[in-house]
């Protein structure tokens, strides 16, 4: 079995960074839908801005559309609001995995598949 790249949002822009919250990313649904995202997945956030890099799991944004990227509590200290970001999900499989990979715009709309 070996882990392989499942899914990746490609230079999208950090919208909210909120320390009060207790942890995650949040992240708009309409782009959780196009890579096939779930709430709860464990993720890996890279600032392409920081270089800083980190886990943390997904939490589903409220309006589809709305182009939010949020890090939340402590990850909040290491990716700011306005830092880009990729966002990448790996999945274990014993087969070839097809990834889907998404590249966004500075507000987060999907332009097309990588």
């Amino acid at each position: 079995m070996r882990e392989l790249l499942q899914s990746k949002i490609h230079k999208a822009t950090v919208t909210e960074a909120n320390l009060s919250y207790v942890g995650s990313i949040t992240i708009d649904p309409s782009l959780l839908e196009k890579i096939d995202l779930w709430p709860g997945q464990k993720v890996l956030v890279v600032s392409n801005t920081s270089g800083a890099r980190l886990e943390t799991y997904v939490i589903k944004g409220e309006t589809p559309g709305s182009g939010e990227i949020c890090m939340n509590g402590a990850a909040a200290h290491l990716i700011k609001k306005g830092d880009e970001v990729i966002i990448i999900a790996f999945q274990y499989s014993q087969e070839p995995v097809v990834p889907k990979c998404i590249l966004v715009d500075g507000t987060n709309q999907f332009i097309k598949y990588l």
